[in-house]
C-alpha cells in the first residue's frame, strides 16, 4: 500500500477525493481498501488539526444547532431535558451560564457529548447536595 503524506492543500484535496471514492465502495474491515481508508483518514485528520483548527463553539450556538437538527422548540427541549423553561431561557439569552446538571441533561436530550456544551470560563457548578 503506497500512501503519500498530506503536506499541503493539493495533497489534502487529493486525499479527500480518495477517501470519498473508498467510502462509496464501503470496504469491509480487514481488506486493503479498508486499511487504506483508515490511514488516509488519519492523515487528513492530522493535517486538518494543524492547518484548519476548529474553535470550540459557543454552547448556546451548539444547543441552537441541535434544536434545529431535531426540530425542537425551546419549550420542547426544556421538557425533554427536564429543565425549567425559565432557566433554559436565561441560558439561551446569555443571562446565566449552564450548570453541570443542565449540561448533563442537555447532553442526553440532544444526544451529544457533554464536552460540546462546556465553556470552561463560564461553567457554574451545581451546589453540593
Amino acid at each position: 500500500m503506497e500512501i503519500q503524506p498530506v503536506r499541503n492543500e493539493k495533497d489534502y484535496e487529493h486525499a479527500l477525493r480518495e477517501i470519498a471514492e473508498l467510502m462509496e465502495r464501503e470496504p469491509e474491515p480487514g481488506t486493503d481498501d479498508f486499511d487504506r481508508l483508515d490511514v488516509l483518514v488519519t492523515l487528513v485528520e492530522a493535517y486538518e488539526s494543524e492547518e484548519h483548527p476548529v474553535d470550540s463553539a459557543d454552547p448556546v450556538e451548539v444547543i441552537r444547532f441541535h434544536m434545529d437538527r431535531l426540530d425542537l422548540t425551546q419549550a420542547e427541549l426544556a421538557r425533554k431535558a427536564n429543565l425549567q423553561r425559565s432557566h433554559l431561557s436565561a441560558v439561551m439569552n446569555g443571562r446565566r451560564p449552564l450548570s453541570l446538571n443542565q449540561i448533563k441533561r442537555l447532553s442526553v436530550a440532544l444526544d451529544i457529548p457533554a464536552d460540546r456544551l462546556i465553556e470552561t470560563s463560564d461553567v457554574e457548578l451545581d451546589p453540593p447536595a
